[in-house]
């Protein structure tokens, strides 16, 4: 079945870029052309690049070479999808701008009013002149500026995509009313932030960033709920040093992801510990404010003999008390809602990341992003710090959330 999934995947990756090419080069340069053979070399090393952005790391790839081709090979795939789609839009438009070219080039001349009959009987005939440039034929016009704009409007939105992950997640608040939240912990404020994801991309400025915004905003507690990592701690600790500069009242908690356990979890929860951050595999604290912070393990860790154990970190607690769970993937929200859980916080799904992949989120999870209830417990989704894969985040900007707590006998 592994072998059947990759001829298909594989194959469909080869027509999509033939797709590509033929749209944004063959129909656009003449046959032996220089245009021609640099638009399909291009076509054929960006993908290669990118097969070897996703595999590079897995085959055991110098850190150096990861970073040489994930930025070329992941920004490819971003400008992928958003080439097809106006690729395909222009199917539509390419007919109509033919035929409006088409008319505008044979339209005749009108004949005056004042001009004697003898005079029109045997009118002068003119060759329609061509659209656009005399040596381009009005089929290549349209082509050129199909692809024109398709590679405009993606090569934009990429762009644009980019510069919101590179200038770093907007701190928004959210406030979340707690019926067992005692007075005292009226205006309690967790810092969210799930999903950094450092990299061959992503690195210690990105960090460093995401501390400052969280510190600024002076929470009581920090959650950070998973994938915070793409890589070993030989290749990303120093990445992940100024999370050591955290700050808040109440300390900073930590939740491996899915992630975590692509780039050895057990080493990371080791770091982060290092670093400042109290790991919760599995387990619950008492927080002074008068409520339980719990934390399970990602579901990928299963595999491992790790994944989440409700019973463990929440199955002898005073249920009089609220219950706060970090948990990575929003999946597990019915389990939380079993064990009485008041809220989860949870990440994973980066709100969808690149539109339409918002479509794709919501068949696999509860919640995409956001604020939402099941039964007596809520859960809150991040749509995250950072990216996976290409560092463009298109309709699900990045952020971090802080959490307002809000007692009903206030």
């Amino acid at each position: 079945m592994v072998v059947v999934f990759l001829l298909v995947l594989v194959g469909l990756l080869g027509a999509v870029h033939w797709y590509v090419w033929r749209r944004l080069v063959r129909d656009v340069t003449e046959a032996g052309s220089r245009g021609r053979r640099v638009g399909t070399a291009v076509v054929v090393v960006l993908p290669v690049l990118s097969v070897g952005a996703l595999v590079s790391s897995r085959l055991g790839a110098s850190f150096v070479v990861q970073q040489v081709v994930a930025w070329p090979g992941f920004l490819w795939l971003a400008v992928l999808l958003y080439l097809v789609l106006a690729l395909v839009v222009g199917e539509a438009v390419r007919p109509l701008l033919r035929a409006w070219v088409a008319r505008r080039a044979v339209a005749p001349e009108p004949v005056p009013v004042s001009v004697p009959v003898s005079a029109v009987e045997e009118p002068a005939v003119e060759e329609p002149a061509e659209a656009g440039p005399a040596e381009v034929s009005r089929r290549l016009f349209v082509s050129r500026v199909v692809a024109g704009s398709a590679a405009a409007v993606a090569v934009g939105t990429v762009g644009y995509g980019t510069y919101g992950v590179l200038r770093g997640p907007r701190v928004k608040r959210v406030t979340v009313p707690l019926a067992k939240i005692p007075r005292a912990a009226h205006g309690y404020r967790i810092a969210v932030v799930s999903d950094i994801h450092l990299g061959p991309i992503l690195g210690r400025a990105h960090t460093q960033r995401i501390v400052d915004s969280i510190n600024a905003a002076q929470p009581d507690l920090i959650a950070v709920v998973g994938d915070l990592v793409d890589g070993t701690v030989e290749n990303l600790g120093p990445a992940a040093e100024p999370l050591a500069r955290l700050r808040a009242r109440h300390g900073s908690f930590f939740v491996t992801g899915n992630h975590e356990y692509f780039s050895g979890a057990d080493a990371w929860v080791d770091h982060v510990r290092e670093l400042g951050l109290r790991p919760l595999r599995n387990a619950r604290v008492e927080i002074p404010a008068g409520f339980d912070l719990a934390g399970v393990d990602d579901v990928a860790g299963e595999s491992e003999g790790q994944g989440p154990d409700f019973g463990r970190a929440l199955g002898d607690r005073d249920r009089a008390r609220a219950a706060v769970l970090l948990a990575h993937q929003p999946i597990v929200i019915h389990d939380a809602v079993r064990h009485g859980v008041d809220l989860q916080l949870s990440g994973h799904t980066h709100g969808g990341q690149l539109w339409p992949g918002n479509y794709l989120a919501e068949l696999a999870n509860p919640t995409v992003a956001g604020l939402e209830r099941y039964g007596d417990t809520q859960l809150y989704v991040s749509r995250g710090a950072g990216a996976w894969g290409p560092p463009v985040r298109v309709g699900a900007p990045s952020d971090i959330t802080i959490v307002e707590l809000a007692s009903k006998q206030a």
